[in-house]
């Protein structure tokens, strides 16, 4: 069966990993994103790798006239529909601290525009009666910690809205996987200090991979971080408010 992945924040290195990867599998890839002249020489190499046509598109998460083009595009092909978020921006703390109108952007760049985006796809998923979403979120949303509870409030607000795309379009044969990073090699993650455990994004693409053929609900990658979140969740309030991680 033909099938088509949008791609959103594609210039990532873990939506990179991601395109590369259902490239080999033949599949058809619409390249979203703000970097045109990037984009359109990642399409060249995915082709290369098997895809069988790769296209850029502007997408911006703040700039909703960029969000119907691309679902237009995409239902111009035939077979599964299906999309993957790699979008997001995560500005420092303490910037946010000394500038709180950055919250906006990170909302938006995080959450309401990528779920806005899947709003307007969600039909087109239900009327070809299946297809996958993978929602990239982070381990960051699933506990509000001193060091970045701004990024991590938009992200536990897309995975609550991932959760109930996903019971939406599980009644039409769709299927939405949630993704929580931990630590990747990414541009974002970029000289913070006190990373550790650092993942390749291409492992993590490769986890991803593995969750939509299983129809995973929800994974967390590299797996462990599962168990670190589940310990951090645990931890009694009088005591976590006292951390300052």
């Amino acid at each position: 069966m033909t099938e088509t992945w949008i791609i959103l924040g594609a210039t990532s290195s873990m939506a990179r990993a991601f395109a590369r990867a259902v490239a080999e599998r033949g599949a058809t890839v619409l390249l979203a994103g703000r970097d045109m002249d990037e984009l359109k020489g990642a399409a060249v190499d995915l082709e290369a790798r098997g895809a069988a046509r790769a296209l850029a598109l502007r997408f911006d998460a703040r700039d909703p006239a960029t969000f119907g083009p691309i679902i237009d595009r995409a239902a111009e092909e035939e077979g599964m529909i299906n999309a993957a978020v790699f979008v997001g921006s995560m500005p420092a703390q303490a910037d946010v601290d000394g500038d709180p109108g950055l919250i906006d952007g990170t909302v938006v760049d995080s959450f309401a525009g990528p779920a806005r985006f899947l709003h307007m796809l969600a039909p087109v998923i239900e009327a070809r009666a299946g297809g996958t979403v993978v929602g990239v979120g982070s381990v960051a949303g699933d506990r509000g910690r001193y060091s970045n509870y701004v990024y991590g409030s938009a992200k536990a607000g897309f995975h609550t809205y991932l959760a109930g795309l996903r019971n939406r379009l599980t009644r039409s044969g769709g299927h939405v996987v949630t993704v929580k990073p931990g630590f990747v090699d990414t541009a974002m993650t970029w000289g913070i200090e006190g990373m550790f455990l650092v993942a390749d994004p291409a492992d993590v693409a490769r986890d991803i991979l593995k969750a939509v053929e299983k129809k995973r609900n929800v994974i967390y990658t590299p797996f462990f971080w599962r168990w670190i979140m589940t310990i951090i969740r645990l931890v009694p309030e009088p005591i976590f408010k006292k951390l300052s991680f």
